[in-house]
């Protein structure tokens, strides 16, 4: 799982609260990461992979909003290998991960993977929290006809470039003067644990906000295309608002056990002896969410790919042919039966007018069926 405390345990100035989960039921929960990281991997590789019984269609141009989705998935998928290598290390070499931490040791392979591995885990479960928030950017911009495929380039840009420099930012400071001698307290781990949680909760509170305005301005545009709002015009809508809730609701089930876990062990950290009686309760519930974030954490990846495609199927089509893939599914019957004709069919002595009004009746189209991701057809055929 992604926890600033991964990186924390390789300091030998450990906290208490870092060493109480670290030090529980290693090998079980490095077991349990595996179990669900490996789920996960394989069923989200599965969702992607394309189906029998697809009938091959023209591949069409993907949009920025299908390309991101994509993306998520494979930070997801790489995320998971992290963990996977990790807590497979962990449980196959006792003696090598006993030297982690210790200080003046003799190797610095024990530190160098315990910092690497982490970082990897870290910097891509947050780039995948940049390429959400970038989805509901670019979920807005695309409906309001303010973004295209040339935006991929700067959510690149800002994705890769905030994640790298937030993760490495936060590790600085978090080892400084240098890993074999961190700074004890707390303050000189409060900066690491800011840059690893502000994408997180960015997601948490922006999202929500640009996707409601999605929903309201997808409305709009149906309503405005011909001034009615037919009943499959309705269903799309609603399809849509779905979807956006759908991947909502997994990102706070999958993440929601990762605040509450930091904000006990945070509480334990400031008191004096967090093995005293009355705080029996508190540690009990952080050390049963911890375990729940080995849980939830890694099946992000195949949770999601179900609220972005929905279930593909197990008929997997290994065969190479162009044909379209489950992510890049754009349906030009978007609204079942107003279907608007390209301008280019229209005969030449139609007036310009008509022509231009074609034109953004065809882009409507477009942009709606960037936001349902194939969800559209089958709403045209009920």
């Amino acid at each position: 799982m992604a926890s600033p405390r991964l990186e924390t345990y390789c300091c030998p100035n450990q906290d208490a609260a870092t060493q109480l989960v670290m030090n529980f039921q290693p090998e079980v929960f490095c077991g349990v990461c595996i179990g669900s990281s490996s789920v996960s991997l394989l069923l989200t590789i599965l969702q992607l992979l394309p189906k029998k019984g697809q009938s091959p269609r023209k591949m069409p141009k993907a949009s920025s909003s299908s390309t991101i989705l994509l993306l998520i998935s494979i930070c997801d998928i790489l995320g998971s290998l992290g963990m996977i290598f990790r807590s497979s290390v962990w449980l196959g070499f006792p003696g090598f991960i006993a030297n982690i931490s210790v200080v003046n040791g003799t190797s610095v392979w024990p530190s160098v993977f315990c910092v690497g591995s982490a970082m990897w885990i870290q910097l891509l479960y947050s780039a995948g929290f940049w390429w959400l928030f970038c989805y509901a950017v670019d979920s807005y911009l695309v409906v309001r006809r303010s973004a295209g495929l040339s935006t991929i380039v700067l959510y690149h840009m800002m994705t890769w470039g905030l994640a790298v420099m937030l993760c490495v930012e936060g590790i600085t400071l978090l080892y400084y003067p240098s890993l074999s001698s961190c700074e004890n307290g707390l303050e000189h781990a409060i900066p690491h644990y800011i840059t690893t949680y502000a994408p997180l909760l960015l997601v948490l509170v922006v999202n929500p906000i640009l996707f409601r305005r999605t929903v309201s301005a997808v409305a709009s545009l149906l309503k405005g295309r011909q001034g009615i709002y037919t009943e499959n015009e309705r269903r799309l809508g609603t399809e849509i608002q779905i979807r956006f809730f759908k991947i909502m609701l997994v990102f706070v089930i999958c993440w929601s056990s990762n605040i509450i876990n930091e904000s006990l062990l945070f509480y334990l950290e400031m008191q004096p002896d967090i093995n005293e009686n009355p705080l029996k309760n508190i540690r009990s519930a952080a050390l049963i969410t911890w375990i729940i974030m080995g849980v939830l954490n890694p099946m992000q990846g195949f949770l999601f790919t179900l609220a972005f495609y929905g279930w593909t199927g197990w008929r997997v089509d290994l065969k190479w042919r162009k044909r379209e893939i489950p992510w890049e599914s754009m349906s030009s019957s978007t609204v079942g039966e107003n279907t608007y004709p390209s301008p280019v069919n229209y005969q030449n002595n139609i007036h310009d007018s008509k022509k231009i009004a074609a034109t953004d009746s065809q882009q409507t189209d477009e942009a709606i069926s960037m936001m349902s991701e194939g969800q559209c057809s089958r709403i045209a055929s009920v």
